[in-house]
């Protein structure tokens, strides 16, 4: 007779998303749905509490290694990271938003796919550079812009360098999804090549830059157009 499985330990999940949804402080939430997990699993409360300590006590270095990295670009950006990032790709007249995005893409894939997924991210990459030499490119063809515009090209900057590592650390064989794949697959009785998982990655990391690739190319032509109509309007208005 086959042993009901018990799905209440799930409800983690729903209070994660709830969490999320209404802003609440995420160390907070991420321990609040540790603890209901355990009780939805029936663990003693002692258990619970040690599970959440030893977690605590294997991560405690890992809040060093973010905030130091956050020090050095936040000091480099009060002394004009940012706007000498925009001054530099606002001096090539061929430059875009989305052109700029699509080479980023492209590099973030192919580095990501060799396994150096830290040159990237947003807060070293993004947030100073990315996102500022987007805007830069914007402005030398369109002039200034506004709050809207802006916040649209850093959310398409932010997500670009998410495809791009997504997609690309799929190629990188001592990825580890790929490697819990293969040990899942093993324990199944299914016996696979970490190279072929890897490999067979590819085609959907193609994919992903071309289908994103595009949203790029539609959102130069969308700048273009909406830009150039408001220009045209404010100049009837002064007229």
């Amino acid at each position: 007779m086959a042993t009901a499985v018990n799905l209440w330990p799930l409800i983690g999940v729903a209070v994660i998303i709830v969490g999320f949804v209404l802003r609440f402080n995420p160390m907070l939430i991420v321990a609040a749905a540790a603890i209901v997990t355990g009780l939805a699993a029936h663990f003693p409360p002692e258990r619970i509490l040690t599970a959440i300590g030893s977690g605590f006590l294997k991560t405690r270095n890992i809040p060093l290694i973010i905030l130091l990295p956050l020090a050095v670009i936040g000091l480099l950006e009060r002394h004009g990271l940012r706007e000498r990032a925009q001054i530099w790709i606002a001096g090539i007249r061929a430059a875009t938003a989305g052109r700029l995005l699509i080479v980023y893409l492209l590099v973030r894939e192919l580095t990501a796919a060799v396994g150096l997924t830290g040159l990237g991210g947003h807060p070293q990459m993004v947030r100073p550079l990315l996102a500022p030499m987007a805007e830069g490119a914007t402005e030398a063809r369109h002039g200034k812009l506004s709050d809207a515009v802006r916040f649209k090209l850093r959310a398409y900057a932010a997500a670009t360098d998410n495809v791009g590592l997504f997609f690309g650390e799929d190629i990188f064989v001592a990825f580890g999804a790929i490697v819990l794949m293969v040990t899942f697959l093993k324990e199944l009785g299914i016996v696979v090549e970490p190279m072929h998982v890897a490999v067979w990655g590819i085609p959907t990391a193609i994919c992903a830059f071309l289908i994103h690739g595009f949203r790029l190319w539609l959102l130069d032509r969308q700048l273009t157009r909406d830009l150039d109509a408001l220009t045209r309007n404010v100049a009837g208005e002064k007229a």
